[in-house]
């Protein structure tokens, strides 16, 4: 019995508190300053109602721009915490637009698996009104990466670029609680599986093998729904957080910019 009672326990406490689990957002006041080294403009965009999104471009410096990274970041703090990984893309010649999700950064408004599709349209749509989709490149960090699957399935993208994706949110709570019937338990979905059957542009995954974060077997399963055309890149010994520091990581994203 008491078995049993701790099993409902430990599962009413992962049914109601996996938001937290699965966001960390740090929010910003309105009038907070960034400051980044790389040449960036920040937007902000109306949202159904009272709800906003904070958009931040980061510019290359070269005059010649050849496209632009839609960037769906992970799911800590906010676009300070990955600002600095723009430096590479706009190297290459490209701008970097990165939002920030509800509750992030200077984005307001309340959190859901569908507004987060929404809001991701609609800064497809804008990129769209700027540049032909042979010159957007759509990529993904972490949490980020199944809403960038989801935004290349249903629009056109030069490329999809995913660095330590997931399966899908249940088959992630899996790898931590298996005992749990976690498909019925995981208020979000994102199955990024599903997704990546149906997106018709190239796609290139980067996971490390010492992913304590995103297991690299729940990222090997993609593997099964990628088109010949696609790659899965695997970086040995890599983590959740340091791909960018491997030679491999940075000559293949390179590569796929030029």
């Amino acid at each position: 019995m008491i078995a049993l009672l701790t099993y409902v326990f430990i599962g009413m406490a992962l049914y109601f508190l996996q938001t937290l689990f699965l966001f960390h957002p740090v929010s910003l006041p309105s009038n907070y300053a960034f400051n980044f080294k790389v040449p960036f403009k920040e937007i902000k965009i109306p949202f159904e109602g009272s709800d906003s999104i904070d958009l931040v471009k980061f510019l290359p410096r070269d005059t010649v721009c050849k496209g632009v990274v839609i960037y769906f970041h992970g799911n800590k703090q906010n676009i300070e915490r990955y600002a600095k990984f723009a430096d590479r893309f706009t190297q290459n010649g490209y701008e970097v637009w990165m939002e920030d999700y509800p509750g992030y950064g200077k984005s307001r408004g309340s959190r859901s698996e569908d507004k987060l599709y929404q809001q991701a349209l609609l800064i497809y749509q804008l990129a769209a009104k700027e540049f032909t989709s042979n010159r957007i490149i759509i990529y993904g960090k972490s949490f980020g990466t199944g809403i960038a699957a989801y935004t290349a399935s249903t629009q056109e993208c030069k490329k999809l670029i995913l660095e330590t994706p997931y399966y899908s949110i249940p088959a992630l709570f899996d790898c931590y609680a298996p005992i749990y019937p976690t498909s019925i338990l995981s208020i979000y979905k994102i199955p990024t599986y599903q997704y990546l059957q149906v997106v018709k542009a190239p796609i290139s995954i980067f996971h490390g093998t010492a992913d304590g974060v995103i297991p690299y077997r729940s990222a090997s399963r993609l593997k099964n729904v990628l088109k010949s055309k696609d790659e899965f890149i695997t970086i040995e010994k890599g983590t959740h957080h340091n791909l960018n520091e491997y030679t491999l990581f940075q000559e293949k994203l390179d590569s796929l910019l030029h």
